[in-house]
């Protein structure tokens, strides 16, 4: 569903079923990845670990990290890494829009 928001909204969007795959896309995706929309919680790996492996392949890559959980659960010491963002499920199209566009525009 997400895939199909972000192309509603002009954005080419790629998606992935495991992290390995997301992992293995981002080595061999030609023209570079702007931005990571991942969940925190994930089999194989966390959002956060997810992440720093796609960085080593694309490391100017934004992220929004989305999860059911809050954000003082998910960053108990109220800061996430450089370069990534949270979204609190559930959100609308509206939020994730203006999220994405937000973990873009930062430099």
């Amino acid at each position: 569903m997400n895939k199909e928001i972000l192309e509603g909204a002009g954005y080419k969007a790629l998606s992935t079923g495991t992290p390995a795959e997301a992992i293995r896309l981002a080595g061999e995706h030609p023209g570079g990845i702007d931005l990571l929309l991942t969940d925190v919680i994930m089999p194989q790996m966390n959002g956060q670990e997810l992440a720093s492996n796609i960085r080593l392949l694309c490391p100017d890559i934004k992220c929004l990290l989305t999860s059911g959980y809050s954000y003082d659960v998910i960053s108990p010491n109220g800061a996430l890494d450089a370069g990534v963002h949270f979204l609190q499920k559930p959100f609308s199209v509206q939020a994730l829009r203006v999220n994405v566009l937000k973990a873009l525009e930062q430099e």
